[in-house]
């Protein structure tokens, strides 16, 4: 079995191109969203089943003025992932390489990975407006290229070289070495962090950030998700499904009652007909 894989986004080097968000779209052939011009945020404003990575800008006031930071924003494939934990079906789950994979064809679209995931990432792809249906649809590490021995797409299409990919030991010595050179190099490095190197597991795709996770909309401790869709699986989940049998049981049983109910009406209004022609 090969040895699980890891990208290292870096912060400090991304210059907000796009590049691998246009290589992600052409790449699993996911059409372009409408946007307004209303400026950089609208390119497109969210993660959609369209767009499964997006550059965010966000914006801040230093001492020499406006200073822009570009967050890559994408499925961080958690080892312990709650999506793939609440999964009924098993669409989602967490591959040896240290991906959470996705199969559409499996998905039921209960919607549980959306709801648990702690960073917003699954969205759901509406299959049948009339019948209510939808499946799940995130970034999958190009599940495709790795399984065939190939890089992302993002990490092979990012020209500042702001992604790396590799071994995940590999890319986790190289975040903190690269942490360790920015804090010793800059006056503001006091707060230049290693995002997930050990958040839920490791994440598969982890941050050099120039400041805490709150400024780039991510929760520090993210494994409350995990034991809450752990609790879920385990206790829950079942237990909806016992209730739902339940509730079938005695839908069935109220149906027997009822049909019961009318045969006997109708046979007392024969009864009494034929009182009513004797006399």
């Amino acid at each position: 079995m090969r040895d699980k894989v890891a990208t290292l986004i870096d912060l400090t080097k991304c210059v907000g191109c796009r590049a691998c968000q246009v290589a992600c779209k052409e790449w699993n052939g996911l059409e372009g969203q409408t946007t307004s011009n209303r400026g950089t945020y609208e390119n497109p404003p969210s993660l959609s089943p369209e767009t499964w990575t997006k550059i965010d800008f966000i914006e801040s006031s230093g001492e020499e003025g406006v200073d822009w930071t570009f967050l890559k924003q994408q499925c961080l494939h958690c080892t312990d992932a709650a999506c793939a934990e609440v999964c009924p079906t098993k669409a989602l789950r967490t591959h040896p390489l240290g991906f959470v994979s996705l199969e559409e064809d499996r998905c039921n679209g209960c919607g549980y990975c959306a709801e648990f995931c702690p960073f917003g990432i699954p969205q759901m792809k509406i299959t049948s407006l009339l019948a209510g249906t939808a499946v799940a649809s995130k970034c999958t590490f190009c599940q495709d290229r790795l399984t065939s021995g190939m890089e992302p797409i993002c990490s092979k299409s990012c020209p500042a070289g702001a992604i790396s990919f590799g071994l995940r030991n590999d890319m986790v010595l190289k975040g903190e070495e690269r942490v360790a050179a920015l804090k010793e190099s800059r006056d503001d490095g006091a707060k230049i962090n290693l995002y997930g190197a050990n958040l839920l597991g490791g994440l598969g795709m982890m941050y050099v950030l120039p400041d805490e996770p709150g400024a780039f909309g991510l929760p520090s401790d993210p494994s409350g998700s995990y034991s809450l869709a752990a609790a879920w699986q385990g206790l829950l989940q079942p237990l909806g499904g016992i209730l739902i049998g339940v509730g079938a049981v005695t839908a069935g049983i109220n149906w027997i009652i009822a049909r019961r109910m009318a045969n006997q009406a109708v046979a007392a209004r024969a009864e009494a007909g034929k009182g009513a022609d004797r006399d």
